[in-house]
């Protein structure tokens, strides 16, 4: 038996220029993204049957004969990747509500990541973080068609808070963003979780975001800037800035595409914003799933009450990417 974990992403700078249609012909040579591991996970649970039979367990049940036969399409695509073509279940659990809709945590990436590394464990095979996240990418955007960006992979395998930058010639550099143990707690501290309630196809999202990518390349160009001026804040502790930062990063990507946003959405955070809040946005596609804010302390009491009917998530940093954490 084995059990991967793979953390989950909170992503604070950058969105759209990790698409492959803007890094790959960047004025600058390359997208770059800053965003954060949390502590809250995705596990695959591999384990061998007594037959030759395949048999998933996610939101739905599979017992199958052969990989061809797999419904769910990331397994298949893993389990065709790894090469295993019989005698295996697979079970697939979270710390969130497992939904075939996104929540803007990163959860599709997480069980790609997260069910491959289990699987090359399965076969005694030692893997890095970024070979599980080039996997992760041609199973999602080569094999399966999705015309979404490659920050979710990478955040995911590698778990921690960095810088991504996305070069033009496909090579991925990671950096850590070191800040001591009472900054980093400083800054998270100041960052609120509210979940909206609406789960979203984020799909349609970033299929329309992607075809808007020429006509919105000057916006991008300013947010692959604005990385690295979230990181000269972050480097000088300015950590007030980098909730006013936010502010200025979801308004403009409220530009990208029209599902980005809704009413629901667009109430919650003028309520924060009245009420203390100095910057936020909605992560992943947009349209639902989670909203993260940037209060300081004293406001945060505000803030949640105005914020009273949706949930508040706890969350930390996660350092740690995607892990083996049982082998029998």
């Amino acid at each position: 038996m084995i059990v991967s974990k793979t953390p989950l992403r909170a992503s604070l700078f950058g969105g759209g220029t990790d698409f492959h249609h803007y890094f790959h012909n960047s004025k600058y040579g390359y997208g770059s993204v800053i965003s954060t591991g949390i502590q809250m996970y995705v596990y695959i649970i591999v384990n061998k049957r007594f037959d030759d039979k395949i048999r998933l367990v996610y939101y739905g049940n599979e017992l199958v004969d052969s990989v061809d036969e797999v419904k769910h399409n990331i397994i298949r695509e893993a389990l065709r990747i790894t090469g295993i073509t019989s005698g295996i279940e697979i079970f697939y659990s979270a710390d969130l509500p497992m939904t075939n809709l996104g929540l803007g945590l990163a959860s599709s990436s997480a069980l790609a990541v997260g069910v491959l590394n289990a699987l090359h464990a399965y076969k005694g095979e030692e893997v890095t973080s970024e070979q599980l996240a080039k996997e992760a990418i041609d199973i999602e955007i080569n094999r399966l068609h999705q015309q979404i960006g490659i920050q979710d992979q990478y955040a995911v395998s590698f778990g921690g808070f960095n810088r991504y930058i996305f070069n033009s010639d496909d090579s991925v550099i990671v950096k850590e963003i070191e800040l001591d143990e009472e900054s980093r707690k400083k800054l998270f501290n100041n960052l609120m979780l509210f979940y909206t309630g609406n789960p979203r196809d984020s799909k349609k999202i970033f299929e329309e975001q992607e075809k808007k990518t020429t006509t919105h390349r000057e916006i991008l160009d300013d947010m692959v800037l604005m990385t690295d001026e979230a990181i000269n804040y972050l480097n000088n502790k300015k950590f007030d800035e980098i909730g006013r930062l936010l502010d200025k990063a979801w308004k403009i990507k409220k530009q990208f595409a029209s599902g980005i946003t809704n009413d629901d959405i667009n109430n919650m955070y003028s309520l924060a914003i009245n009420n203390g809040a100095l910057g936020g946005k909605i992560l992943g596609a947009g349209g639902g799933g989670f909203l993260l804010l940037y209060v300081p302390l004293d406001k945060q009491d505000k803030v949640k009450k105005v914020l009273k009917d949706y949930i508040q998530v706890d969350f930390l940093v996660e350092d740690n990417g995607s892990k083996i954490v049982y082998r029998d």
